[in-house]
């Protein structure tokens, strides 16, 4: 495509992207200072022939002697192909989270959400927000080991649920004793599958020379188990993109957004828009760290002592003071001071 404009120093090219399960939409977007200018959006096939279609049109399209970036949203597990597939080739990809798009489209004014408009809104995103970061696949292992902790907590509901359904049924007036059994069987082959599969977790662990006791060192702090750390690593990568404790908390959610105007000052609340598998993971150690970790029990207390209606608001700072300590300690390689509810370098710890 040639721009109806001479491309000069803030010239930028990019190419929205929106992802469905069998295929996703492209439109290439061109822009310098105040215009700008759009291909029509195509549709491409989720797939290898799709992929390399995607490219050779893209390549063709775009306006040689200058970088071009690609753009698109986490759709599920749909987008992993192609943003693979992008990055073998060295191109450069950018995900940006779905409210982003939406907070971008909302300012220019676009209110028509098709995919084709999608596809339009992402590229325009590319080419005007320069911060955007370039996106690089996750490690294997921990792409793996996503894979594994994922399916421990999915199998984890599906055993509560039949759990509290025999519950039930067992304080029925008339109960059949053949559904009691067949519960019984199912609750027993699914523990057999969580143990075979923690096992297979511990076991992929410890291939990676180092991992197995890092992730050790910090399990060692009082309510946080082993899996807990595992799920956590693993869905940040091994925090490999995280630079800061403010990016890692909004990351998962755990940010505290405010919307006070004037006189008025709203309640907070967590925003929930982040990665909703390190929150479920982190609950319940919370809840276990504020009655046995003596640091945690003293900081969910004060907590709790300036906000007597709602305990919530302790149980998820504690989640928060849990996930930054992780990162803490993870980054820093240091060991957890369980009086001091900090990490103490080794190297002091041998003097």
């Amino acid at each position: 495509m040639k721009p109806n404009f001479e491309p000069g120093k803030w010239f930028m090219q990019c190419v929205g992207i929106n992802i469905a399960k069998g295929t996703f939409t492209a439109c290439l977007c061109m822009y310098e200072f105040d215009m700008g200018c759009a291909t029509e959006p195509i549709v491409f096939s989720n797939n290898k022939t799709g992929f390399n279609q995607f490219v050779k049109w893209s390549r063709k399209e775009a306006l040689k002697g200058y970088p071009i970036r690609y753009v698109m949203e986490p759709t599920g597990v749909y987008y992993e192909q192609l943003a693979a597939h992008l990055s073998k080739l060295d191109l450069d990809i950018c995900i940006v989270l779905p409210n982003k798009a939406r907070e971008f489209a909302k300012y220019e004014g676009i209110l028509t959400k098709t995919d084709d408009m999608d596809a339009y809104t992402l590229g325009m995103l590319g080419c005007l927000d320069k911060r955007l970061k370039s996106w690089t696949p996750p490690s294997p292992i921990y792409r793996e080991l996503r894979q594994m902790t994922r399916f421990v907590a999915d199998i984890n509901k599906v055993r509560t649920e039949l759990q509290n359904h025999l519950e039930a049924l067992t304080h029925s007036e008339i109960t059949e004793k053949s559904i009691v059994k067949h519960y019984n069987k199912l609750i027993n082959e699914i523990d057999k599958q969580l143990a075979s599969n923690q096992k297979a977790i511990r076991d992929k662990i410890k291939q990676q020379p180092g991992l197995s006791e890092r992730i050790e060192r910090i399990a060692t702090i009082k309510g946080l188990g082993y899996m807990t750390v595992v799920t956590v690593l693993a869905e940040t990568n091994g925090f490999a993109l995280i630079t800061n404790r403010k990016q890692l908390t909004r990351y998962a959610g755990l940010d505290v957004p405010a919307h006070q105007s004037g006189p008025v000052d709203p309640k907070r609340h967590i925003s929930k828009q982040g990665n909703v598998h390190i929150r479920t993971a982190l609950y319940f150690p919370a809840i276990v760290s504020t009655q046995y970790n003596p640091q945690m029990k003293d900081f969910y207390g004060r907590l709790c002592a300036r906000n007597p209606q709602s305990k919530m608001i302790g149980v998820t700072a504690t989640m928060r003071k849990l996930l930054l300590l992780i990162y803490s300690l993870w980054k820093s390689g240091e060991e957890y001071d369980s009086k001091r509810d900090k990490p103490i370098k080794k190297e002091k710890e041998r003097g």
